[in-house]
């Protein structure tokens, strides 16, 4: 996912690193848009990810692993590990470590028969961070996401609210929705467009496209890849998401 843009890309990554392949377990990752689908139960999903957003010789980006367990079933608990990046025109790259992400995702709606699921997903971004500065504090991402299943496509989306304290932050709204098809047993593709509001006092709205898809490749492994523009504040940019994945 991504990282919100300067201030903004960074927290957008840490908050987002999430999508679905519709007929499997696999949630979450390449997409920003998130899925109700939770971790099967007694089963781990497990990501190695890299996500960037830039432009204009500016780069904020992320790195590090997303681990989804299902403890029983419906429920899907959620820890992001992130090293984080950036780099800007004429000061070169600076790593450092990322803020912390717990998430709960829990799915009250479930008929399979319709192929309709609808879950929530609060998560806890930790200030763990040593590249965000002295002002970072605890956030709390409060959202829901739907899905309708037609037989190999499915349809996704919804959004939520942050809570975004610190000096010049804001809370701020978050959206998006998403289609996948799935050709054959191996490889699924889709599209997504997301909207986020200003996450700091003064700030612009985020808007962005992506197209991504999920390659199965050799049992447990997948391939997901996920990218496209952005747009902020008259501006434009480019974000991308890619990881490993591993399911058992």
């Amino acid at each position: 996912m991504n990282t919100r843009l300067a201030e903004p890309f960074q927290r957008a990554l840490a908050a987002l690193c999430a999508a679905l392949l519709p007929t499997s377990a696999w949630a979450g990752p390449p997409y920003e848009t998130d899925d109700p689908e939770p971790t099967e139960l007694g089963h781990w999903e497990i990501y190695a990810f890299t996500g960037l957003e830039g432009g204009h010789g500016n780069v904020e980006g992320s790195g590090g692993l997303d681990l989804n367990y299902g403890p029983v079933k419906g429920v899907q608990l959620t820890a992001t590990l992130p090293m984080d990046y950036s780099h800007a025109r004429g000061s070169g790259w600076r790593p450092g470590a990322g803020d912390l992400e717990l998430g709960v995702k829990y799915r009250f709606v479930d008929l399979t028969s319709q192929g309709i699921s609808v879950a929530i997903f609060p998560r806890v971004i930790l200030p763990t961070s040593t590249l965000a500065g002295a002002g970072n504090r605890t956030r709390l991402l409060l959202p829901a996401w739907a899905q309708k299943d037609f037989g190999k496509t499915a349809v996704f989306g919804g959004g939520g609210y942050e809570l975004n304290p610190g000096v010049e932050n804001r809370d701020f709204w978050l959206a998006g929705a998403a289609i996948t098809h799935a050709f054959g047993d191996k490889v699924t593709v889709g599209g997504e467009a997301t909207h986020q509001s200003p996450d700091t006092v003064g700030g612009a709205n985020r808007n962005s496209l992506g197209a991504g898809a999920i390659v199965k490749l050799r049992d447990p492994l997948s391939l997901l890849v996920s990218g496209g523009p952005a747009w902020s504040g008259g501006r434009g940019s480019y974000h991308f998401y890619a990881a490993l994945g591993l399911n058992f």
